[in-house]
Formats: structure tokens, C-alpha cells, sequence
């Protein structure tokens, strides 16, 4: 299916690794034209190159989004120098621990910074040009906004914030045909979740565990699987739907896990 990107300026934030790298690798596949933002220009810079040389087109711009002088720059250096922004994937962010019991003011606000507030700056910074190109956002979420996951409360209330931004967003923005949708992820295997399990006791053991609470097929979803979904929302084919939270993970969070008879 040709999902009408060919030329399209979409903006990734966290494009360089994981679910962002996926994102962009389909992107550039289809002919769009990706531009990764995210705080490690060497990050950045594999991704862009090993792309070149694979035939397709991407770029990047060194950020870092928890500033918003340097997130306001970074969208200005798109508009210049393709003088159009046609999407944003809001992306980046990290699963950072900041609790409840032993966690500190100055850690909750940090882990807002890092996993909403940037979210917030990137699409207010955009919005002139999506405003022109009647353009779409899609945000990435994950399950603990909804499930929790204890020990993490930064993280999760950022992603509570990211739904209610999805639906709240969508709405103000349908007189420009602005379209907000956002994928829900839960266990998706990436890098940082490979450093996630190192850290934990017996991580095979804890690996088996997770899989097995998986419905479909007891199996992680894949980087590329969300990306599928992410790439979708941001195109043409997609274009009667908005303000919707759309969960990639093999029925984790809402098919009845007695189904597997744990």
C-alpha cells in the first residue's frame, strides 16, 4: 500500500535508536523525508548515514529537547531548510525509576521534563507549519499510564499526560484537519529494555515470566510493529482518524490475561 509520504518532512524526536529508529527507517522507506532530533549527534549520525547508503534519505538535528530554547531552534532548522514540517512523532523518552516512596521533588519534575513536557514544546513549536501542511502528530505512550508499574511514578503520570495531551490536542487542532493519534506500547524489546533486564536478578527467568503475560503469541512486540502502526497514523490512509490511543501489544493491557491460564 502506498501510504502518501513520498516528500513528506516528518519530525522524530528519539529517532536515532529503538522504537524512534524504527520509525524512521520505514519512514525513509516510504519515500518521506525523516528528520531525527535527539541529544547524541553520533546517534543521530549513524542512523542518517547507514540510511544514505542504503538508498533513502534522512536527517538529523542535535537537540536537547528538555531545553526549550534548544527544541524551539531545532524545529526553526527544519522549517529553514525544507520550509515545511508535515508530521511530528513525539518519541523520545526513558522509563527513568523515579518513585513514589524513595523518590525526591527535584527527580519527578526531572522525569516530567524528560518524558512530556518536551512533547508539549514540540508541537507548539511545529504547529505554525502543521498548520500549513494540515499535518498529523502521533505520541507514543506506554502501558504504565494505565496498568502502573510501581516504582516509576515520573514516568507514568508522564505518559497519563500524554494520553490526555492526544485527546485534549485533537480536539483544538480539528479546525486546521490536524490529526492526533497516539500508539500505546507495553513490552516492545529495544536497547534500553536490554539494559532494563541486565539490571534485574535472573533475567531470562524474568524474560520467560514477562513473555508468558503476553496474549498473543507470548511473544515481545516489535520495534518495527509499532512503527507500522506509528507510520500509518501519519498518513493519508489514516485520514479519519484522530484522538485515538491505539495499543500495539499483542492484547496485553486489555485481553484478560486468565487466558493463558497464569
Amino acid at each position: 500500500m502506498d501510504l502518501q509520504l513520498k516528500n513528506k518532512v516528518i519530525i522524530i524526536t528519539g529517532g536515532a535508536k529503538g522504537i524512534g529508529e524504527a520509525i524512521t527507517r520505514l519512514l525513509a522507506q516510504e519515500g518521506a523525508l525523516p528528520v531525527i532530533i535527539g541529544r547524541n549527534e553520533s546517534d543521530n549520525l549513524k542512523l542518517t548515514d547507514q540510511l544514505r547508503k542504503e538508498g533513502t534519505e534522512a536527517y538529523q538535528i542535535r537537540a536537547e529537547l528538555k531545553n526549550p530554547r534548544e527544541s524551539e531552534a531545532a524545529v526553526q532548522q527544519v522549517i529553514r531548510d525544507f520550509g515545511r514540517i508535515d508530521g511530528l512523532v513525539n518519541n523520545a523518552g526513558v522509563n527513568d525509576g523515579v518513585g513514589l516512596e524513595h523518590g525526591t521533588y527535584e527527580g519527578f519534575m526531572e522525569s516530567l521534563h524528560k518524558n512530556v513536557v518536551h512533547y508539549y514544546l514540540m508541537a507548539h513549536f511545529a504547529l505554525p507549519a502543521l498548520k500549513k501542511s494540515g499535518g498529523a502528530i502521533v505520541n507514543i505512550g506506554s502501558k504504565t499510564a494505565e496498568t502502573g508499574q510501581g516504582g516509576t511514578s515520573g514516568y507514568a503520570a508522564a505518559n497519563g499526560a500524554r494520553n490526555a495531551l492526544t485527546r485534549e490536542w485533537a480536539v483544538e487542532l480539528l479546525p486546521y484537519g490536524i490529526r492526533v493519534n497516539s500508539v500505546i506500547v507495553s513490552e516492545c524489546f529495544t536497547p534500553l529494555y536490554q539494559t532494563w533486564l541486565n539490571s534485574v536478578e535472573h533475567p531470562e527467568e524474568k524474560l520467560q515470566s514477562i513473555l508468558q503475560k503476553i496474549p498473543l503469541g507470548n511473544r515481545m512486540t516489535s520495534a518495527e510493529e509499532i512503527a507500522n502502526t506509528a507510520v500509518f497514523l501519519l498518513s493519508e490512509r489514516s485520514s479519519h482518524t484522530t484522538g485515538q490511543l491505539v495499543y500495539v501489544d499483542g492484547g496485553y493491557v486489555h485481553l484478560d490475561r486468565a487466558i493463558n491460564k497464569l
